[in-house]
């Protein structure tokens, strides 16, 4: 089957640079970057990455160069996913964010758990990159509560079959909770993969803000959201969590 890595982007230029080498040389079919905006030098980091694959003057131990595309749309996560999926011509769809990195493992476990003609889709394990207990303790409770609900975030590499992709409805355009909204509906199409193989993020979110504040909100917003607050009245805190 091939799949294809969407990677939604906004003033990433500190790190895309490292995510796109890394990411190429696990041997997907397509690497999708969508941007929504950025005024920093993100684009130009991807377009320079996409010339050097095209010359071959990127030496990498890939065992293929993806076809590698910089999209653009308007800021908004969600329609920058939908953006990918829509440029893609892939069976599988894969969602990471630009601050994370796939286990070199990715492409074998995301084959194998959809060899399973019932399986939907599924996502990673997720260990953020701080050696700090306190980042220990929150991807492990992440983990935990991904696998008693069935419900996953876009920290976690969201992995769907494209018909079931469109089937379902896409993301939803609203503008935060669009990962978990959509977890739910395709946990309801059929069976999830929750694959314990670790995708590696970046804790900068949980350190700038404080990693206790941090967990407080997000977890304040999690409950507003389930109890039927809107994701457009909560919006006003998301630049507390981003």
């Amino acid at each position: 089957m091939t799949i294809a890595v969407i990677i939604p982007v906004f003033n990433e230029a500190c790190g895309i640079g490292q995510t796109l080498s890394h990411t190429a040389t696990l041997g997907f079919d397509e690497l999708i970057i969508v941007d929504g905006g950025s005024s920093d030098r993100t684009c130009a980091i991807v377009e320079a990455f996409e010339d050097r694959l095209r010359t071959g003057s990127d030496s990498r131990p890939a065992p293929a160069s993806p076809a590698i595309r910089l999209l653009k749309a308007a800021a908004g996560r969600a329609r920058q996913l939908n953006t990918g999926a829509a440029g893609s011509r892939c069976e599988v769809l894969l969602f990471l964010h630009a601050d994370t990195y796939l286990p070199t493992n990715a492409r074998q476990a995301i084959s194998t758990a959809l060899s399973d003609e019932a399986c939907v889709g599924g996502r990673f394990d997720v260990r953020f990159d701080s050696p700090r207990p306190i980042a220990r303790l929150v991807g492990h409770m992440m983990n935990l509560r991904s696998r008693w609900s069935g419900i996953a975030t876009g920290d976690q590499a969201l992995f769907v079959r494209r018909d079931v992709f469109e089937r379902i409805g896409r993301f939803a355009e609203i503008p935060l909770m669009e990962d978990i909204e959509f977890s739910r509906r395709l946990k309801r199409a059929g069976r999830l993969a929750p694959l314990r193989h670790q995708v590696v993020t970046a804790f900068r979110r949980w350190e700038r803000n404080g990693p206790v504040r941090t967990i407080l909100l997000m977890w304040t917003l999690r409950f507003l959201y389930w109890i039927g607050v809107s994701p457009s009245r909560l919006q006003h805190f998301y630049s507390i969590v981003r």
